[in-house]
């Protein structure tokens, strides 16, 4: 299943983060993705035209957290916007990361160019 058709679910912790391994698999289906911190994270830097379209992307990505329950750290300014996903109660990645990723890459279609 295309990973931008499933939801988050929550993590209330008590289990292991996704080992190198699979996180690299799942990593697939996040073109622009990067692993970062030992596969503990992930990251995509977007490059826009100018502050406008940074800041509407980020509230777009805003939008999709507060629905999916799963908000990324971001970081942005005229003409980017970087975005780190980890699942803050395990110290590392979930499939929910990777769930955010791949519709976070659907929002920026048309909108943002890989960086």
């Amino acid at each position: 299943m295309d990973l931008t058709e499933k939801s988050c679910v929550p993590c209330r912790g008590g289990i292991d983060p996704l080992e190198a391994a699979p996180a690299q698999q799942l990593l697939a289906s996040a073109p622009g993705w990067e692993l970062l911190d030992g596969a503990t994270k992930l990251s995509r830097k977007f490059e826009l035209g100018d502050f406008v379209a940074a800041l509407d992307l980020v509230n777009k990505i805003g939008e999709l957290a507060e629905s999916e329950g799963h908000h990324p750290d971001i970081t942005f300014g005229w003409g980017y916007c970087n975005v780190l996903l980890y699942t803050h109660k395990i110290s590392g990645l979930h499939q929910n990361d990777f769930i955010m990723a791949a519709k976070i890459n659907k929002l920026s279609d048309g909108h943002a160019a890989e960086g």
